[in-house]
């Protein structure tokens, strides 16, 4: 496989985030724009300002925290009119967070939320919730196939194509005693 042209074979399917430096790093809205922009292709700090909509410092800067807690790397540099120009991409093909524990925020819900609400209008959006009452098996069985169906996909993405983004949770929500005593 490669990326941009680059061979990704020695990349890691995964990174697992396990430091509190590496949970910062991704919990950051704006450091999950700039991965999003290295998911499919290397970057250079002017590239990743132009494709977020940021400075150039502020750019850097966050790649700099994202490089330190080993989310990105530095992939490939060239010289260009004397500059040394570094093009960065992701450290793994996938980034595993920790689950949130009970009551604790969902990390990669609320920017999925924060794209979602951030996403054109006027768009194409397939969005849906359902309510469902599933044994346990069928349920595990759902989470395998949706899954699957995400890393299919996942493979067929082509780096040429504009982004799309596929989000789903499958979970049972908290019974409406734990519920009703939240609220109060």
């Amino acid at each position: 496989m490669t990326i941009g042209g680059m061979p990704t074979d020695d990349l890691p399917e995964t990174f697992h985030v396990t430091t509190d430096e590496q949970l910062r790093a991704v919990s950051n809205l704006t450091r999950h724009r700039i991965m999003a922009v290295l998911r499919f292709e290397p970057a250079t700090i002017t590239q990743i300002a132009e494709r977020v909509g940021l400075a150039k410092g502020s750019s850097s800067y966050h790649v700099r925290l994202l490089e330190r807690a080993g989310l990105v790397k530095v992939v490939r540099t060239r010289k260009v009119r004397g500059v040394t120009e570094r093009y960065y991409a992701m450290a793994a093909r996938a980034i595993v967070l920790p689950d949130p524990g009970e009551g604790g925020p969902d990390v990669l819900m609320r920017h999925a939320v924060a794209d979602l609400e951030a996403a054109p209008v006027d768009g194409e959006r397939h969005v849906r919730m359902a309510h469902l009452r599933l044994t346990e098996e069928q349920f595990a069985e759902l989470g395998a196939r949706l899954e699957a169906l995400a890393d299919e996909y996942r493979e067929l993405s082509d780096p040429s194509l504009p982004d799309a983004s596929l989000v789903f949770a499958l979970f049972h929500p908290a019974s409406r005693e734990q519920a009703e005593g939240d609220a109060k």
